[in-house]
């Protein structure tokens, strides 16, 4: 009898709280990159005409009401749903449900993003590897250190974010050595990013900081660790505020340099590696080489840190019966995480990329073969034709390596349309009927709409 009630007094299951302030900062930070503008760089300063460090400072202080605001629900309610949770006790619980769905797609959706880039990044380097291989591997590795427990997770944080720092400490001393190198006569010279009268539009500079957001998005995700902070309803709004400050300044530093290297009076040769090109032309091939690595390293623990958010918005979402409670409810006894949730994350970005890169295949055949739509001639021996081109900027090392696969369909369109009616009988038949399917299906939808909007065929064919 005694024993029966032993069992039934055992507590339930819970996420374990061992995240200190610290942790949670540096979650948040590694959650968003400290190289979060780089890939942006270049289509904010063509934008905002070179203001780009206005741009994110404006961008900062407003993220940071956003960020007060998620820290003051937290404190109210320090759950692992965050928006789902907040929505749904305050206004409504069908409310919160959807707003619980939407989050979800975006929490689902950054691992896979995260998984297509670190696969293409990995393939540029290692291009004998399959893409697919790389995807599974990289959407189990965030899936298996995840597994391993909170502490863990926070110990890998710790040391992406000391491996960042250190490599955007290296970019400022290079950029400050080269800019000091390179004497600079025009007055203001130093003023300029932050305000230039020749170019400063407030239209565009507001334009520009639109665009500089995307640089905060992701510091959402540490009110989700609510459940696992030694003190929720004070270190989930203090690491919110400060990780907006700590990315807002160390994105105003890089693109400072950025555009102390790269006036705004010279083109970038492509918009949106333009940051790649300011590190080629201020430290050569080896720094940039170093960027490119960095932007990988970052892109894993992205990946990561979104995936860590993405299964504990699953947990909460299950545990109120929003989703089947029984599978996405549960959590690990032993390591107190929830390792259903952060299988299904990885599982959905594994599946996803093999299937994008099937369809990839598929059209890629139906292009290589010689008796379709082009005919035998049109597409030659070899429908992807790969060219490697090396750009140089006018300083010492190259900017970058580029590798573009071109479809032979888009190369030699006069070759087709030349040899197009030579291999009509090449055609098969069903290919014509899907096209009078298709025909056939545009011409009811144009009747339908004259019809809907009471339109005639006088008004789109007026007599002269």
């Amino acid at each position: 009898m005694g024993a029966t009630c032993n069992q039934t007094a055992t507590p339930p299951v819970r996420l374990r709280r061992a995240l200190t302030l610290w942790d949670l900062v540096l979650y948040g930070v590694v959650v968003i990159q400290p190289t979060a503008p780089m890939p942006a760089y270049g289509m904010v300063s063509v934008r905002a005409q070179g203001h780009v460090v206005t741009a994110i400072l404006i961008a900062m202080f407003a993220m940071l009401f956003t960020a007060i605001s998620y820290g003051r629900m937290a404190r109210a309610y320090p759950s692992a749903g965050s928006a789902f949770t907040y929505v749904g006790q305050e206004i409504h619980p069908a409310l919160g449900y959807v707003t619980g769905w939407g989050m979800l797609m975006d929490y689902v959706l950054n691992p896979l993003i995260c998984t297509i880039l670190c696969a293409e990044l990995a393939r540029n380097a290692a291009p004998g590897v399959p893409y697919v291989l790389w995807a599974i591997f990289f959407a189990g590795l965030f899936t298996t250190l995840n597994l391993f427990g909170i502490r863990t997770s926070a110990r890998i944080n710790d040391a992406l974010a000391i491996g960042m720092g250190i490599v955007i400490a290296v970019f400022l001393v290079v950029v400050a050595h080269y800019v000091f190198q390179h004497p600079h006569a025009e007055r203001g010279f130093f003023w300029h990013p932050f305000y230039d009268p020749s170019t400063f539009h407030l239209k565009s500079v507001l334009g520009g900081t639109s665009l500089a957001v995307l640089t905060y998005i992701g510091f959402d995700g540490i009110s989700t660790l609510s459940e696992e902070a030694r003190n929720p309803k004070r270190d989930i709004l203090l690491a919110t505020v400060l990780v907006c400050l700590i990315i807002g300044v160390l994105a105003a530093c890089e693109v400072y340099a950025a555009e102390l290297v790269w006036p705004v009076s010279r083109p970038f040769p492509d918009v949106p590696t333009a940051f790649v090109h300011v590190a080629g032309l201020a430290g050569g091939a080896w720094l940039l080489q170093l960027v490119n690595g960095t932007l990988l390293v970052a892109t894993i623990g992205s990946g990561i840190g979104s995936q860590l958010g993405a299964a504990r918005l699953l947990y909460a979402m299950g545990r109120g019966n929003a989703i089947p409670k029984s599978f996405f409810g549960a959590l690990d006894p032993v390591r107190q995480t929830p390792p259903q949730q952060c299988s299904v994350c990885g599982r959905i970005g594994a599946s996803r990329c093999a299937h994008h890169e099937f369809r990839t295949r598929s059209r890629t055949a139906e292009l290589r073969r010689p008796d379709r739509v082009y005919g035998r001639e049109s597409l030659g021996s070899d429908a992807l034709l790969r060219s490697r081109s090396t750009q140089k900027t006018a300083g010492s090392g190259a900017a970058g390596v580029w590798i573009f696969r071109v479809p032979a369909a888009l190369v030699e369109p006069q070759r087709i349309c030349k040899n197009r009616r030579n291999h009509l009988s090449d055609r098969r038949p069903h290919l014509w009927r899907h096209a009078h399917r298709m025909v056939s299906g545009r011409a009811h939808q144009f009747r339908f709409r004259c019809r809907s909007r009471r339109i005639t065929a006088r008004q789109f064919f007026p007599s002269s």
